[in-house]
């Protein structure tokens, strides 16, 4: 990632993110970083692989539950029952086919890294108009040291280099890459509709199983496709739209000057958009089609 950066940049460039927001994006890397990764090894070495894939799905649930209920984002019936369908359809794809036995601590330890993450999606949600590709770049940076000093310490040893060079491939399109989309979305789209989206993960997975390497298909996938179809349909075809008023916001990111950037530059500007700097919204109030993302947190009477 800061190889990627220093390219792009030819040098560093401000992250966008303010003096306010750090603590954020620090609590974000130590729940989705940190203790996640670390609980979910725990949860791994005591439960079954089948019975993990069920539980992982929590994460989707947990996360549009935090970003209801605490950080009040807004919503309605259609993404509830949208959100319902995608989880869903991943439980029937994830279900276990045969007789699992799980001791307590690995569930209860899956639960609580599904948590982590969610936790984690809602802080990063706060930082998600900053630039995407050093949050991601950090996050990893930060929870790979962190999580290799405690592999090494717990009596870990590296792995050959072929193995390391297909871990560090997969790193970057699993995680690093995959990171920096899923700040784009938080970004766009809220955290609870992101999440969703994000749970249609095993569906995508078992597709590429079956179109790529020959999987044979069941009733289950056939029902997870169903149940996700219409879920994500519902979402899709969403139209929220209301008169509503924004506040007064002081933030930086890449934007164009539209309806909602009418602001005017305290330097000189070479009219090349889209552009990024701090810049301060005014307070307006006007009524269009809107998603809960980085310009329009407000509830809902």
């Amino acid at each position: 990632m800061a190889m990627i950066r220093l390219i792009r940049d030819r040098g560093w460039k401000s992250s966008g993110i303010a003096r306010q927001e750090w603590p954020w994006l620090f609590g974000a890397i130590a729940f989705g970083g940190i203790l996640g990764p670390l609980l979910l090894m725990v949860g791994l070495s005591h439960t079954s692989a089948s019975t993990a894939s069920l539980f992982l799905n929590l994460e989707s649930v947990l996360t549009a539950a935090l970003a209801w209920l605490v950080f009040k984002e807004s919503t309605d019936r259609r993404i509830v029952l949208g959100m319902a369908l995608i989880v869903l359809g991943g439980a029937v794809l994830a279900w276990p086919s045969g007789e699992t036995i799980a001791s307590g601590i690995g569930p209860l330890a899956l639960a609580g890294a599904c948590l982590a993450w969610a936790i984690d999606n809602n802080l990063t949600r706060k930082v998600s108009a900053s630039d995407a590709l050093f949050i991601a770049g950090s996050k990893g940076l930060v929870a790979g040291c962190v999580n290799t000093v405690l592999g090494l310490a717990l009596g870990a040893s590296w792995p050959a280099l072929p193995m390391l060079s297909s871990a560090l491939l997969i790193g970057f399109f699993g995680y690093g890459l995959s990171l920096v989309l899923f700040v784009l979305a938080l970004r766009e789209l809220g955290t609870a509709r992101t999440g969703a989206y994000f749970s249609t993960a095993p569906f995508v997975g078992a597709t590429i199983a079956i179109a790529v390497f020959g999987e044979a298909t069941s009733m289950a996938f056939w029902m997870a496709m169903g149940l996700m179809s219409v879920g994500v349909w519902l979402h899709l075809t969403e139209r929220h739209a209301h008169e509503h008023t924004h506040v007064e916001l002081f933030h930086g990111h890449a934007h164009r000057h539209d309806e909602h950037h009418l602001h005017v530059h305290d330097f000189e500007w070479d009219g090349v958009e889209p552009h990024s700097h701090a810049h301060k919204h005014a307070k307006i109030k006007h009524e269009h089609a809107h998603f809960p993302d980085v310009h329009h947190p407000h509830s809902h009477s």
